[in-house]
């Protein structure tokens, strides 16, 4: 059997093979209170139909101001609970997993059209971060006190009470790509002066304490993910030596699995992109910390992915923009490596004999 459709377990979670969907905003909630509908249903659900180990949803905001537009999801009522639940249902009936990733947007929220920050007139909120700095072309947020940096953690737990109760089978929390978690983190943007900057210890406590909070409110059983970017690309930023000692703390406090990409949080940087060019960085995160880690970022084939696989630094391949070509991208790569993987029966009349 190739690596990329082997199962993989989790804790007590079984999935059925290492080809998952990563997490990718649609901006698609039409009624501008962070409920799903039938676009989420058929976006999410087509990928478990077309063969993926685990479906995972896009950010999801833990409270209303941490929505990155209008119109992205959110877990924090239990309306949009309802509406999650109506979608890890079709996803398990498919025989896939699913999975939802816990995000604040922080000084990047309150998304218009053209990347500008939307006014409160226009339906926006006025914006905060670990910084009074804006991200460029964005309006400054407010810096938030101490006070309210606790709050916002039991906005995460809370949230991931609520994926327990809409169905989903594992969590990640987003610490990525220039978000709330990753403005904290990064020397950039925090020049904090309380128990949350300076040393790396206090510019990762916000993320290991929502970290805590939530292994607190989840079943035992339950999976927990983190997304890093491992890298700034700036010097002086975040880096990798840095997202792998806070990956080894997290390890610590019950975190399986991390999910390596890379950069968002200030613009103007150069990145080296290229076919797999943050596997990298798993392999690196790997070998700290010895857990499972996620590969992400310009995985396009069957057999790419079978190789990044296959050396056993990688665990998993997580692809965004082919599954968006083709929803069925992993019955298509079990065809190519010769794996005889279990149809839908509503679509073995078109099924691809064995390689």
């Amino acid at each position: 059997m190739s690596k990329l459709f082997s199962p993989i377990k989790i804790r007590n979670l079984e999935i059925k093979n290492r080809l998952w969907v990563s997490p990718m905003c649609m901006y698609s909630c039409m009624q501008e209170n962070g409920v799903v509908g039938q676009w989420h249903l058929v976006h999410l659900g087509s990928r478990a139909v077309g063969g993926a180990g685990l479906v995972m949803a896009e950010a999801s905001a833990v409270n209303p101001e941490g929505r990155i537009s209008l119109w992205c999801p959110g877990i924090w009522n239990q309306e949009q609970v309802e509406a999650w639940k109506v979608i890890t249902d079709f996803i398990r009936e498919q025989g896939s997993k699913s999975a939802i990733q816990l995000a604040h947007a922080g000084r990047k929220a309150s998304m218009g059209q053209g990347n500008k920050t939307l006014g409160e007139s226009q339906g926006g909120w006025k914006t905060y971060s670990a910084t009074d700095v804006a991200f460029e072309g964005y309006a400054a947020p407010r810096k938030l006190e101490t006070a309210e940096v606790l709050g916002l953690i039991e906005d995460f737990a809370k949230a991931a009470q609520n994926a327990v109760l809409a169905g989903f089978d594992a969590i990640e929390i987003h610490a990525a790509h220039g978000y709330l978690i990753h403005q904290f983190l990064s020397p950039i943007t925090n020049h904090r002066t309380d128990e949350y900057g300076g040393a790396l210890e206090n510019r990762a406590r916000f993320l290991t304490e929502i970290v805590k909070a939530i292994r607190l409110v989840v079943p035992e059983a339950m999976p927990l993910m983190i997304r890093f970017s491992a890298t700034d690309y700036v010097e002086g930023g975040w880096d990798q030596q840095q997202t792998n000692q806070v990956a080894i703390w997290c390890k610590e406090l019950g975190v399986d699995l991390f999910d390596l990409s890379s950069g968002g949080l200030v613009t103007g940087v150069k990145i080296p992109t290229g076919p797999g060019y943050q596997v990298g960085f798993a392999q690196s995160a790997k070998k700290a910390t010895q857990a499972d880690v996620i590969a992400v970022g310009q995985i396009t084939d069957a057999a790419q992915a079978e190789n990044i696989l296959a050396s056993g630094e990688v665990d998993i391949a997580m692809v965004g923009r082919e599954f968006l070509r083709d929803p069925y991208f992993a019955l298509r790569a079990a065809h190519e490596l010769g794996e005889e993987v279990s149809w839908p029966s509503q679509y073995e009349r078109g099924k691809w004999p064995v390689a």
